[in-house]
């Protein structure tokens, strides 16, 4: 996999594709940071379920201040660290964190403007993340990345709207925004 543009445009990432990662296509990480250009720079992201890692070092490769990767694959979670290195990547942009993505959430006290949430496909884990990303998501500043198999999005609980979406082959994206409901 590559990154596609910014600082890094054309460095190799390695992952692990025994590991069910399933890298975002470059045309996809293409649409998605054209339409996060206006907002990307200095902005804080979360790669939950990070996988390869591309999303968010694509997020700090066009000027994202800092990226958490949240990857429960100890494999997987090395190789992301090794390209950050590799990369020369100041450490006080990154963290890499190895351990399962909604108890992170559950314990995480830092607060995120950009969430890319890409969970294996056949999982209940989108749901469940959706409903503890509020508590670390910046209020009325925030962008939610999602990606699913082909057919209809998922479901988003009360407080989500859908902004954007897109189908690339087989693959289904879109970009959300999460405000909390009026009491």
């Amino acid at each position: 996999m590559r990154i596609i543009g910014g600082e890094w445009r054309s460095r190799i990432v390695e992952f692990d594709g025994d590991s069910g990662a399933r890298p975002t296509p470059d045309r996809v990480r293409q649409t998605v940071f054209d339409w996060l250009a206006p907002t990307i720079e200095g902005t804080r992201c979360l790669d939950l379920f990070a996988g390869s890692g591309a999303m968010g070092m694509e997020a700090l490769s066009r000027g994202a201040a800092h990226c958490t990767f949240v990857e429960n694959g100890s494999r997987q979670a090395t190789m992301i660290k090794a390209a950050l290195l590799q990369f020369k990547a100041p450490s006080t942009r990154w963290d890499v964190t190895g351990m399962d993505a909604v108890y992170f959430l559950d314990q995480s006290w830092h607060r995120y403007h950009l969430v890319f949430l890409d969970p294996p496909y056949a999982s209940p884990l989108l749901d469940r993340a959706l409903q503890e990303l509020p508590r670390v998501l910046v209020p009325e500043q925030n962008r939610i990345y999602l990606e699913w198999p082909e057919g209809k999005p998922p479901a988003l609980p009360a407080g989500y709207e859908l902004m954007r979406e897109k189908q690339a082959g087989q693959v289904c994206f879109g970009l959300a925004r999460y405000q909390h409901p009026p009491k």
